[in-house]
Order: structure tokens, then C-alpha cells, then sequence
């Protein structure tokens, strides 16, 4: 075997690692830190922490003003593939059911905020609201630190999971426990 062909595929599979690891925009949490907490999925049963954020508009937007409603609380950022790549299903899924209590929120996540997600949303616009958290005040409170990241929080505000990468918010799975939330 060459040495370009060996080259080839070491570049293959790095990129597939880094594909289905999701975005990794720092080092893991230490066990002792909240963040660490969350990342273990020990958020998953309890009341999921309120914060506030600003929307794109420069509107104020806190979670517990979304309690009654099944929420998907989704972080993610304009450099992550996997988190671009998910938001046509973000966008299919709010769609078909906003109008019986689905809360779509995109927590952005980059530095630059609101110039970054603004140039993003120029090529390719969406419905649901984004929020800008550059200074990283829910993502902390997460415990996030891959991208995309998201969570969904029933009606009555309790996380029932936490999903870290992508996915086809279209697929049979996640449509099946999203009318189960939203329909009893």
C-alpha cells in the first residue's frame, strides 16, 4: 500500500471520529464540577435550571416562561458540522409541532454571538427562535461541552433526556417520544 493511500484513509477515519464524537469545544469537566454533573446525566429527572437569554430580536427569553409546553433546549454553534447539519430536521420537527406545544430553542453558542449567527442565518433561515448565550451562562449551567447537545424537557419543566451529537429530528424515535410528551 502507498504511503498516499495510508494517508488517505488515516484522513477518513479522523474525520469519521470527529463526525460521530460531535463537537468538542473544550476538555471534559472534572468530576467535581456542576458541569461534570450534568455531563453524567444527572439532570435527567429533575426540574431543568431556568436562565435568560436573548433572541435575535434582542428580546429577553427565559425557559420557565416555555413550562406547560415540551421544549427541545438544543446548544449548538456555527462552526459545528453536526449541528448545521441537524437543524433542516430541527426545523421539520418545530414544524409540524409548534401548534400542539413544541418549544423549539437553539442556544448559540459562539463567541461572536449575534454577527455569527446572523451571517449563518442569511444562507439558511429558520422558524424556531435562537437564542445567544456568547458569554456561556446556560451552557454552563448544562454541563455542555459537545456540540450539538440538546435536551428535552417536559410540560412540566423535568428533563426526561439528554441526546449529545446530532440526529434526524425527523426519525421514527424521536417523533415517536415527542407526540408521547406532547399527547400523553
Amino acid at each position: 500500500m502507498s504511503k498516499l493511500s495510508c494517508l488517505k484513509i488515516a484522513i477518513v477515519i479522523l474525520l469519521t471520529v470527529f463526525v460521530l464524537a460531535g463537537c468538542d469545544n473544550s476538555s471534559s469537566p472534572s468530576a467535581s464540577t456542576p458541569a461534570a454533573s450534568a455531563a453524567k446525566g444527572q439532570l435527567i429527572g429533575n426540574p431543568a435550571p431556568d436562565f435568560t437569554l436573548t433572541n435575535m430580536t434582542g428580546q429577553k427569553v427565559s425557559l420557565s416562561q416555555y413550562r406547560g409546553k415540551v421544549v427541545v433546549l438544543n446548544f449548538w454553534a456555527t462552526w459545528c458540522p453536526p449541528c448545521r447539519e441537524e437543524m433542516p430536521s430541527m426545523e421539520a420537527l418545530y414544524r409540524k409541532y409548534k401548534d400542539q406545544g413544541l418549544v423549539m430553542l437553539a442556544v448559540n453558542v459562539d463567541e461572536s454571538g449575534e454577527s455569527a449567527v446572523k451571517k449563518f442565518l442569511q444562507k439558511t433561515p429558520y422558524s424556531f427562535p435562537i437564542l445567544l448565550d456568547s458569554e456561556n451562562v446556560a451552557q454552563n449551567t448544562y454541563g455542555v461541552f459537545r456540540f450539538p447537545e440538546s435536551f428535552i424537557i417536559d410540560r412540566e419543566g423535568v428533563i426526561v433526556e439528554k441526546i449529545i451529537g446530532g440526529r434526524d429530528w425527523t426519525s421514527a424515535g424521536a417523533s415517536k417520544m415527542l407526540n408521547f410528551l406532547l399527547n400523553g
